[in-house]
């Protein structure tokens, strides 16, 4: 790609998941050339210039922010935070891109949830039915659109930041999962994907990728594998989802629409609709999802100490 075109990529400062902030880095380690936009232009954004990017701030509901930083671009990457005007955001880049013209590809962050969705087939979470709208949108747009569809995050609530509140209290894995499986994808994963796809995107035009961790597994082979890796017994707790909504969920003090999207989550685990596996990752980029141990392995000081604080 020519240098004088950069590649987009938008939340690429936020902190939760952290995926566009990956993606950035991804694509720097390949020598190409980034424009990262970011909300506000602080000490994240700092460090995203330092490592070789171009920032821009701007508002992503925000039409006229979104054509500036799209302008020049010939690859781009949409993701953006839970949030209720996600789908809003997601018609404002496509009028966007479709007004410059000229794009090679635009890669959507969406859900794996979608692909279990219809019209007449939905879940609660509002968010999720955004992310389904915004797959239709972005498909009638004709853009050259490709869809990244990873399960739930390991880096996310359910497995860091509840995760580890509890594994440092008392050395539990507290979720209302019953004896459900599932299979949760580090954010570092899910970027190399993307960064791969951005890198060549001209075979992926049109797919839609499904995204998931190493395995399939219940709750309690996952405790095994926290416990493996920090050199201590973690037992999981299979906790009743309204004393785990109290005493748990609330404690984080989450905006009513984020809230809403964690709930419906953990009653989609129990149902068992993330028992779900592939082995894209590895195909699309020559290396594996990492197990569950190797992510918290890389992680120990996260689960030194309870820490409720969040950050959008």
């Amino acid at each position: 790609m020519p240098s004088q075109y950069p590649i987009l990529v938008t939340g690429a400062a936020g902190k939760v998941g952290a995926v566009g902030r990956l993606i950035v880095e991804q694509l720097l380690n390949k020598n190409l050339p980034v424009r990262a936009m970011v909300h506000s232009d602080d000490e994240r954004a700092a460090a995203l210039r330092a490592k070789g990017a171009e920032v821009v701030t701007g508002d992503l509901t925000e039409p006229t922010d979104v054509v500036r930083v799209l302008k020049g671009c010939k690859r781009a990457y949409f993701g953006m935070s839970v949030s209720a005007p996600y789908l809003e955001a997601t018609v404002i880049m496509a009028a966007a891109a479709r007004e410059l013209g000229g794009l090679e590809v635009l890669v959507n962050m969406s859900q794996m949830t979608v692909s279990e969705m219809s019209l007449t087939k939905m879940t609660e979470s509002p968010q999720q039915r955004q992310h389904w709208l915004a797959e239709q949108t972005l498909n009638w747009s004709g853009l050259p659109v490709v869809h990244v569809r990873p399960t739930v995050f390991l880096d996310n609530f359910f497995f860091s930041i509840l995760a580890a509140n509890s594994i440092a209290k008392d050395g539990t894995l507290r979720l209302p999962f019953g004896p459900a499986r599932t299979s949760p994808i580090a954010a570092e994963d899910v970027a190399r994907v993307v960064a791969t796809i951005l890198e060549t995107p001209s075979s992926h035009i049109g797919k839609a990728y499904e995204l998931t961790g190493a395995k399939s597994q219940d709750l309690n082979a996952m405790a095994k594998e926290y416990g493996d890796a920090l050199g201590r017994k973690v037992t999981y707790v299979d906790e009743p989802y309204e004393k785990w909504e109290r005493e748990q969920l609330a404690a984080l003090r989450l905006p009513d629409h984020v809230m809403h999207h964690i709930a419906t989550m953990a009653h989609l685990h129990a149902e068992n609709r993330y028992d779900r596996f592939t082995d894209t990752v590895e195909k699309l980029t020559g290396k594996p999802s990492m197990s569950v141990k190797e992510f918290i392995a890389n992680r120990p000081e996260v689960f030194k100490q309870p820490s409720l604080e969040v950050s959008q």
